[in-house]
């Protein structure tokens, strides 16, 4: 299984590549860079830093998201990654309306697409995730996404693979000469899973984002500059059952600034 999703991954990315070489294919990108300092947290050291390079388009068989975080404890040490550690995600996905020029169009759905996740990172962290997905037409929202994944970690982490489900969404809000935009997404596996480490519990990671658009209020330029927060909620953290002995539910925030070029 980890050498098919492997090839359906790597296909998505030489198709997602294609457009920086035939730049007819590419419909739109963006990338940001983002600032975040927050405490409480659970699992890994209480304080921590995070500078994230996020990359996201569309293009003309569907789209791509990126995103690599390097994450700092704050003079701390994690006991096993260290005072410092990296996590990414490259998420394609394959669009059924844009690949065979058709409308995949019914009551909410706008489109059907084949959404794939590699997950990675420092230690043993990496996970191949694949299912259908669904753009949908929630009014009001500036987009609404819902991913179905199996997911299938590696390492000593492997299991018979579980059900996650993922929606992702963005809405804006005007606020006097300027805007609020809310985005973010939801993680829930669904099930629990068994693997040499023992079970790999049910868990769920709640993880939006309020932000101010400064530099529209500013005369900057809209959607460039943003000041906010990020809350983070995420019980059974990491698939760790939460106890009286080892406190696993996170429940936190962290202030951010994001630049968008």
């Amino acid at each position: 299984m980890k050498r098919t999703l492997t090839s359906l991954m790597l296909a998505g990315s030489m198709l997602g590549g294609a457009p920086a070489v035939a730049g007819d294919l590419l419909q739109w990108q963006t990338n940001s860079l983002t600032y975040l300092y927050g405490k409480d947290f659970q699992v890994n050291p209480k304080i921590q830093q995070t500078l994230t390079f996020e990359h996201a388009d569309s293009w003309k068989y569907g789209d791509n998201f990126f995103f690599l975080d390097r994450i700092f404890y704050n003079g701390k040490e994690d006991g096993n990654v260290g005072p410092n550690t990296y996590y990414g995600e490259f998420t394609p996905r394959l669009s059924m309306g844009k690949i065979f020029d058709q409308k995949f169009e019914f009551g909410p759905i706008k489109d059907v697409l084949l959404a794939m996740t590699y997950e990675f990172g420092e230690g043993d962290t990496e996970a191949y995730l694949i299912g259908p997905g669904f753009d949908l037409n929630v009014p009001g929202f500036d987009y609404f996404q819902l991913n179905f994944y199996q997911r299938f970690p590696e390492g000593s982490r492997a299991g018979r693979g579980v059900w996650q489900i993922t929606p992702v969404w963005s809405y804006t809000l005007p606020l006097g000469n300027s805007d609020v935009l809310i985005d973010g997404y939801m993680d829930w596996v669904v099930d629990n899973d068994q693997n040499s480490r023992g079970t790999y519990h049910a868990n769920l990671h709640f993880n939006p984002q309020i932000k101010y658009d400064l530099g529209k209020a500013l005369s900057w330029g809209a959607k460039q500059l943003y000041v906010g927060v990020e809350y983070d909620y995420w019980k059974n953290k990491y698939g760790i059952e939460d106890s009286g002995a080892f406190k696993t539910n996170q429940d936190t925030a962290s202030l951010l600034v994001k630049y968008h070029f």
